[in-house]
């Protein structure tokens, strides 16, 4: 019988091969926004953290390979991370990425990924548009207002967004989460 691959990238050993990878400041702040909603969302949802979280924060690993040619993003991370990673990380990245890729996202963790990337924009923005540029002064019902603007925090997809009611959970619920999270390590991101 042969021995399985042990599959399971400790967090540090992933924020190595994301900080090795990802030179962009912004982006490896993206990178922890969505790390931390989506350990939030798994907690919530009793589902496993660490992998969620791993998921998260691994999502855009290839983002520096790729900003020149997008349709190849999630496909160089795939090789990137192969036999490092679990398969079900694999396939959420290459889902996050669905138009390229044309891998839809069919899991809760597929789907809280997608929606955990585009939110991650809209409340980050949410923040940067207060007086003080401040997470913590971020209240739900700023987040509930701009998410109707369509022409704010434009790059925050609104139904990607959305596609948190697919895995039971209403915005209003989902944008709590998510700002939770982003409080919680709002140092981290400098907000």
């Amino acid at each position: 019988m042969a021995e399985e691959l042990d599959t399971t990238v400790k967090r540090e050993e992933a924020l190595t091969l994301v900080e090795g990878n990802v030179k962009n400041e912004g982006m490896l702040k993206h990178m922890l926004a969505v790390e931390a909603i989506m350990r939030k969302l798994a907690g919530h949802l009793k589902e496993d953290a660490e992998l969620w979280g791993t998921t998260g924060l691994l999502h855009d690993v290839d983002y520096g390979l790729t900003e020149e040619n997008p349709g190849e993003h999630g496909i160089t991370a795939e090789k990137m991370l192969q036999n490092l990673v679990d398969e079900r990380v694999l396939r959420a990245i290459k889902a996050h990425n669905s138009q390229s890729t044309k891998v839809k996202p069919e899991t809760t963790m597929e789907k809280a990924l997608v929606a955990a990337d585009s939110v991650s924009g809209l409340v980050i923005a949410c923040a940067l548009v207060m007086p003080t540029k401040k997470l913590g002064d971020v209240k739900m019902k700023t987040i509930t207002k701009k998410f109707k603007d369509k022409d704010f925090a434009r790059g925050s997809d609104r139904g990607r967004v959305l596609m948190c009611e697919s895995i039971g959970l209403p915005k209003e619920k989902f944008f709590e989460v998510a700002l939770e999270a982003l409080q919680s390590i709002s140092e981290k991101l400098g907000l």
